[in-house]
């Protein structure tokens, strides 16, 4: 034992002296570092600060190659090796906290900065930032009867979880003691399970459902969580987050606390309360961690056991994004400002719900914006309330449709409209309208691909001719997993897989194909993040000469690609080609390469 911490026999807390003389010898922190930063007395305000954390907050370089910079994880990391402990990222999406709440109290947990994060019937996993203090091991050894597994955190990780875990689980269950159960007992009818959330007596502005709901806003947001889920059942209810297009199961309540998790919620969003058999639409706001706004679309629906709650997160900073941040080329971004920067026309974004169409359209918009353009939309719902847009929302109950908003708002002098989507023939009607009296129109349709948007113009009823005459262009997209920068590797890719992907394609691949490893920061998936692929189809005199009654859709197809437009599969390709996504991935969401 040649550390001066580990050289320190008996359980003992970690001493900033003798960290900083073990990290000096093992080259981690210049000897000229270690020197300045100063020795805190254990006072009562300092003591509860991690000497890892003092160091890590003077944001050192390694004194050694590769010099790079000593973060708390890599603090903890070194850590952990010192110790001869394992070292765990504490990952809060696998964790069940009703279980490992249950394995101790919160005082017992406090008291020695131990955290468990995996209990099964033969062993406990705890993790700690202070390796060397002892003496709970054989305690809960002994009372558990299960194997003691010690392994090493981030201190701010570990006192973070610790409270989060014990005061969401104590604030459920001081919700369910307090809801009355007896007509949760027996068997229920179907109009009784419709009526669930009038079960209990549990109100919604109860400090603990609203503590509850607090923690579970903050908790999507910091997972960077998309959609949120409030799934009833009959009696454990889940909680679903949608993360890079994947959900993960995050947490479960007892029905009870979910029907009041949920009314808490409807209240926040402005819902009819009271109103627990029909489908309802709201919204909310609420700051994330350094301040800005978040908008929040609430969507509800009834089902046999209470209503479900489908939250989708609006955070402006990824919402509005760049044209190189939402995925595309360099020759796509000159192809779509090209489109976007004419004066009057239509323009149709294409694709399925969840593949990016609303942050392609707002980003668009953001971009056209100016303060001599009047902008204007008509959403159904309004995704986000963006200051330089004049929004208008969609309420069918008072016959507000999208063909009489769009009447409405050609009569409010716009420069640029955005209807949330075309569904019938009025509002395509309008839409050309619009189009034809000088307006550029931007809307949504949803179709497999870019060319079947002109097919579906027609089947709607939309002549050839006002196609001919208005159509400026479409754009498909899907969202694709980007692999983790943190762990991506090069890799042998399936042959077969690629030639499906890129057949009848020729493409030549000079890279070398990368493949997801899984890490830490990706949570072992591999991938970290989406981005979007685009088919964009743009017209031109010789595809415009195609669009008449009788029009062949793979005739169409066959000359915008001889115009120079990529199928989606093939924008994919050259994505995989990029290094920033696998084949894998292009194939589950776009499908196989387009016949030319």
């Amino acid at each position: 034992m040649t550390n001066a911490i580990m050289k320190n026999h008996g359980p003992h807390r970690l001493d900033l002296g003798e960290l900083l003389e073990d990290l000096v010898a093992d080259g981690m922190v210049a000897q000229a570092d270690a020197a300045r930063i100063p020795r805190l007395a254990p006072t009562k305000d300092k003591a509860e600060v991690h000497p890892l954390k003092i160091i890590a907050d003077r944001r050192l370089n390694r004194a050694s190659p590769p010099h790079e910079l000593l973060t708390l994880e890599t603090l903890t990391a070194w850590l952990a090796k010192t110790a001869d402990l394992p070292y765990q990222r504490i990952d809060p999406l696998k964790i069940d906290v009703t279980s490992v709440t249950g394995i101790m109290s919160y005082a017992y947990a406090s008291r020695f900065k131990i955290l468990p994060i995996e209990v099964t019937d033969e062993q406990v996993v705890i993790a700690t930032s202070e390796p060397f203090v002892t003496e709970w091991e054989e305690e809960l050894h002994r009372i558990l009867h299960r194997k003691i597994v010690k392994v090493v955190a981030n201190p701010v990780e570990v006192s973070r979880y610790l409270v989060e875990f014990y005061a969401l689980n104590e604030s459920v269950k001081r919700a369910f003691g307090m809801a009355d159960q007896t007509r949760l007992a027996g068997t229920m009818n179907l109009e009784q399970l419709l009526e669930l959330g009038r079960a209990g007596k549990l109100d919604a502005n109860d400090r603990y459902v609203v503590n509850i709901v607090d923690w579970l806003l903050q908790y999507a947001y910091d997972q960077r969580a998309s959609d949120i889920h409030l799934e009833p059942r009959r009696d454990n209810s889940d909680i679903r987050f949608r993360i890079d297009g994947v959900l993960h199961l995050v947490y479960q309540l007892p029905t009870v606390v979910m029907s009041a998790v949920t009314s808490r919620i409807k209240v926040l969003g402005r819902m009819d309360l009271a109103e627990k058999r029909r489908p309802q639409d709201g919204r909310l706001k609420t700051k994330s961690p350094a301040g800005g706004e978040i908008e929040l679309r609430l969507s509800t629906m009834p089902t046999v056991f209470g209503e479900k709650l489908v939250m989708r997160i609006f955070d402006p900073e990824v919402t509005i994004r760049s044209f190189e941040d939402l995925g595309l080329s360099k020759s796509e971004i000159s192809a779509w400002k090209g489109m976007v920067s004419r004066p009057n026309g239509i323009i149709l974004v294409t694709g399925p719900t969840g593949s990016g169409k609303t942050t392609t359209l707002y980003s668009t918009l953001k971009h056209l914006a100016r303060p001599e353009v009047n902008v204007c939309t008509l959403e159904e719902p309004i995704e986000m309330v963006e200051p330089r847009f004049n929004q208008m929302q969609v309420h069918h109950g008072i016959g507000l449709d999208f063909a009489n908003g769009l009447r409405t708002l050609l009569r409010q002098d716009p420069d640029i409209i955005m209807v949330g989507e075309i569904r019938d023939l009025e509002t395509a009607e309008m839409a050309v309208q619009a189009a034809l009296t000088g307006h550029l129109v931007f809307s949504t349709l949803h179709t497999n691909d870019a060319v079947s948007a002109i097919i579906r113009l027609m089947d709607i009823g939309v002549p050839h001719y006002l196609i001919r005459a208005t159509v400026l262009g479409v754009v498909a997209q899907r969202l694709v997993r980007t692999l983790c920068a943190s762990c991506k590797q090069e890799g042998a890719v399936d042959e077969d897989l690629w030639q499906a992907l890129i057949s009848p394609w020729k493409m030549t691949r000079s890279n070398a194909f990368y493949q997801p490893a899984g890490c830490l920061e990706c949570r072992e998936t591999g991938y970290r993040g989406r981005m979007g692929i685009y088919e964009i189809f743009t017209m031109s005199p010789a595809l415009l000469q195609l669009i008449k009654p009788d029009a062949d859709i793979s005739q169409i197809r066959a000359q915008a690609i001889k115009e120079g437009m990529y199928p989606l599969a093939i924008a994919g390709a050259k994505k995989v080609c990029a290094g920033l996504t696998t084949v894998e991935e292009v194939l589950r969401v776009a499908g196989a390469g387009s016949e030319i």
